[in-house]
């Protein structure tokens, strides 16, 4: 027996998310399919980071146990073989220690959001990226985006649906920055809440628009009531792009 970890890119639209779903194809579901026509074994492949629907994945963390021998480059090849035509591609496949785990192995966790701020409609970037065509001050955002650095209380970026223990998490990172047409926001940390990013992102708009200033993002986070935030903004521009571990 031996434990893989694979590194997976996908497209998110398809997908009620990563997880297995009993109402809508995932993409956890077409990897383990695909393990399966590979190597003729029913496995369960555990992640990194649960996305919900329409969100995609750039640096996806997964890992799962074989009886098979084989070698690592069999196993992205063949993976990749049998996903066809879903939008989903194992990157790398790496032979792992047994106690290594995508999700409980994991040290931090980082995920990149993209907004395209013009006026023009999206043609080649619809459901990859949140069109936003009023003008956006990205180092407005920024600014507020350090308030939400370090640990705290974020109540007021948590969806109501949140199973999270505890509505207290340390953002070791978040930085918003215009690359040409585009707003990137890039958060780290090592988990986050649900919908964490997208209600941040939502709330950071409203200061790229000039409605709010940081310093209403601070008053956001100290009211630990999500009626106090933005809006959560759509999956599209959110992806997964790390996770890391020692």
């Amino acid at each position: 027996m031996a434990r893989w970890k694979l590194t997976v890119e996908y497209d998110g639209r398809p997908y009620q998310g990563w997880q297995l779903q009993p109402h809508g194809p995932s993409v956890q579901a077409c990897v383990e399919e695909a393990i399966r026509r590979f190597s003729g074994e029913t496995v369960r492949v555990h992640a990194a980071g649960r996305t919900d629907a329409g969100v995609h994945g750039l640096g996806q963390v997964c890992h799962f146990d074989l009886e098979k021998p084989t070698k690592a480059d069999t196993v992205r090849d063949a993976l990749n073989f049998h996903l066809r035509p879903e939008p989903v591609v194992v990157v790398k496949a790496e032979a792992v220690a047994d106690d290594f785990h995508a999700r409980l192995s994991c040290k931090g966790r980082a995920y990149l959001y993209r907004i395209v701020n013009r006026r023009a409609p999206l043609a080649l970037d619809i459901g990859r990226a949140w069109h936003v065509p009023v003008a956006l001050d990205a180092d407005a955002m920024n600014e507020g985006a350090q308030r939400l650095v370090g640990h705290h209380d974020f109540t007021s970026f948590r969806a109501s649906i949140c199973q999270a223990k505890s509505p207290v998490k340390t953002l070791s990172l978040v930085t918003v920055s215009r690359v040409g047409e585009e707003i990137h926001m890039v958060a780290r940390a090592r988990s986050f809440l649900h919908h964490q990013i997208r209600n941040m992102i939502g709330t950071l708009r409203l200061v790229g628009e000039g409605k709010w200033t940081p310093d209403d993002v601070t008053k956001v986070l100290e009211a630990r009531s999500r009626a106090a935030a933005g809006q959560t903004a759509p999956p599209d521009g959110l992806y997964f792009t790390e996770a890391w571990y020692e």
